[in-house]
C-alpha cells in the first residue's frame, strides 16, 4: 500500500513537505519553510509524522521553501538518512547558515522552538548523501514489507542548479514527484528531462496554473521589454532596482544582463550584487561543467559587479546609478531590497523591476501593482508612502507554463495526479483542464493533513 500525506505546500507556495509511506517504508519528499510566515506558522506540520514510520528525507532543490526547514526535523527526528544532489548539497550548506540568524528573528517570538546554530547546520549538511542525475539508489527502511526495496533517481528539473524532480519505483508502480520544474530554458539553466517512462502516479507543481501563458512570454521577449524599460532608466540618469532570490534569479538575471550588455542590446552601466547570492554564484561556476546548462563558457564571478553592501549611503546611487540586484526577492522585511525599495520609492528618476514569483503577502507583492503616484505602505508598521519611481513587472519565470504541466501528463500518461505547491485557482485549472482530456484519469488536489491512498 502506498500513502501520501502532505504537511505543507499543498495549496501554496512555501513550506513544502509530503510524506509518501510505500510497504512500510516512510519518505518526506521536501522539508521547506514558508517565507510569509513567521514562527510555528511557517513550518511544515511536523506533528501529522507522530505514530507514523519515516526513514529517509529527499530534497529536490536548495529552495528555502523546499528545504529550510529540515534543520527542525532533524532535531525532532535525528535518525533520518538525507539524499539530494551533489549541487543542492553544496548550496544548502550556504542558504542554511545564512537563514539562521534570519530565523532567529522570525522565531523570537516562539519559545516552543529551538532554534538550529550553525554546528547543528553543518552536522546536518555533512550526513546528506548525494547522487548523479540518472542515478539509481535503493532504499528499505526498517519496516519495510516487502522483498524488493524502492528504487529512486534524480532528474533535471531545470529550475536551478542542482535541481531534481524524483522518480519512485517499487515493483510496477512509478511515481513522479516534479519539485519545481522548468521545461523551457532560461538563460543558463537548458530546461527539464524528463525520465521516459509511464507513470502511475505525478506529484505536480502548479505554481502558474492560474496565470495567462500568454502574459507569461518567453525569456528573450522579455528580455528585450526589460532592456527597453532599463535604458529608458539610465538614459536619465536613473538607477534601478531588482529585488531577486539570492539562488537562481540572481545568477540568472545576472547573465541576462550581462548578455544584453555584450550584444549592446542593453546600455553599459554598473551592476551592483553581493552577499550570498554572489557566494551561490561561485557555485554556479565551479560546476558550469558537470551540468546541463547554456553558456557554459561563461563565469558569474567574471562579469564586472560592484559590492552593494559596500553602500553606507543610499544617496550613492543618485551620483553613482547602476543596476541593483538585492534579495530577497520578495522584499521580504529587513532584508537589503526592501530596505533599499523604500529609499528607492521616492527617487523620481528611478525604477524597481520585479523579475520572478511573489508571494502574496509579501511586501513585494503590495508594491509590484501599485504604479507612480500611488500610495502604499510595505509593512504592517511601516509609514505609506506615495511611489515616485516607475514600477515595473517581468515574467522571467523558473516554473513551468500551465500548458507544459499539461504535456507532461500527455508524455507519461499516468492513472493519477496529484496537485500541490499552487493556490486554489492554479490547482482548479490545471486540474480541470487535465479532466477535460482525459475523463478516466484520477486527479487529487493534495490539503495539508487529508491522507491520499495510492
Amino acid at each position: 500500500m502506498i500513502k501520501f500525506l502532505p504537511l505543507g505546500g499543498a495549496d501554496d507556495v512555501g513550506a513544502s513537505c509530503y510524506f509518501i509511506e510505500i510497504d512500510g517504508t516512510g519518505i518526506l519528499l521536501d522539508c521547506g519553510i514558508h517565507p510569509g510566515k513567521k514562527g510555528k506558522e511557517a513550518l511544515p506540520d511536523f506533528s501529522l509524522l507522530d505514530n507514523l514510520n519515516i526513514d529517509f528525507v529527499i530534497i529536490s532543490h536548495a529552495h528555502q521553501d523546499h528545504l529550510g526547514a529540515l534543520p527542525f526535523l532533524i532535531q525532532r527526528i535525528p535518525h533520518l538518512i538525507i539524499f539530494t544532489t551533489l549541487q543542492t548539497k553544496e548550496i544548502a550548506e550556504l542558504t542554511l547558515n545564512n537563514s539562521a540568524k534570519i530565523l532567529k528573528e522570525n522565531f523570537a517570538a516562539d519559545e516552543s522552538i529551538s532554534i538550529y546554530s550553525h554546528e547543528e547546520i553543518n552536522l546536518v549538511v555533512r550526513s546528506i548523501r548525494t547522487y548523479q542525475y540518472g542515478e539509481v539508489f535503493e532504499l528499505k527502511g526498517l519496516r519495510h514489507l516487502g522483498n524488493e526495496p524502492i528504487k529512486i533517481s534524480f532528474h533535471d528539473a531545470g529550475h536551478i542548479l542542482g535541481s531534481a524532480s524524483v522518480l519512485i519505483e517499487y515493483n510496477e508502480e512509478k511515481i513522479l514527484y516534479t519539485g519545481d520544474i522548468k521545461f523551457s530554458p532560461q538563460v543558463i539553466m537548458s530546461g527539464a528531462v524528463l525520465p521516459k517512462i509511464k507513470a502511475g502516479t505525478i506529484i505536480t507543481e502548479t505554481t502558474y496554473g492560474a496565470s495567462d501563458s500568454a502574459l507569461l512570454s518567453t525569456w528573450e521577449k522579455e528580455a528585450k521589454r526589460f532592456a527597453k524599460a532599463a535604458n529608458k532608466i539610465i538614459d536619465i540618469g536613473g538607477a534601478i532596482l531588482i529585488p531577486v532570490f539570492a539562488l537562481g534569479k540572481t545568477q540568472e538575471i545576472l547573465a541576462l544582463i550581462n548578455h544584453l550588455q555584450v550584444k549592446r542590446i542593453l546600455a553599459e552601466t554598473d551592476i551592483y550584487s553581493g552577499g550570498l547570492g554572489r557566494d551561490i554564484s561561485k557555485v554556479y561556476d565551479k560546476n558550469k561543467y558537470v551540468v546541463s546548462r547554456n553558456y557554459k563558457n561563461l563565469d558569474l564571478h567574471d562579469i564586472p559587479q560592484l559590492n552593494l553592501y559596500d553602500v553606507i549611503d543610499y544617496q550613492e546611487f543618485v551620483r553613482k546609478p547602476g543596476i541593483i540586484l538585492a534579495s530577497s526577492g520578495m522584499m521580504l522585511e529587513n532584508t537589503a531590497s526592501y530596505k533599499l525599495a523604500n529609499f528607492w520609492l521616492r527617487q523620481k528618476n528611478f525604477g524597481i523591476f520585479f523579475v520572478g514569483y511573489v508571494e502574496p503577502n509579501s511586501p513585494g507583492y503590495r508594491l509590484m501593482n501599485k504604479k507612480e503616484g500611488d500610495v502604499v505602505q510595505l509593512s504592517e508598521y511601516s509609514e505609506p508612502v506615495q511611489v515616485k519611481c516607475s514600477i515595473e513587472r517581468f515574467y522571467f519565470t523558473s516554473h513551468s507554463k500551465r500548458e507544459e504541466i499539461l504535456e507532461m501528463s500527455r508524455k507519461l500518461k499516468p492513472g493519477r495526479v496529484i496537485l500541490v505547491h499552487g493556490e486554489t485557482d492554479a490547482k482548479n485549472w490545471i486540474g480541470n483542464s487535465l479532466l477535460k482530456e482525459n475523463t478516466n484519469l484520477k486527479v487529487y488536489s493534495a490539503e495539508t493533513g487529508k491522507q491520499i491512498i495510492l
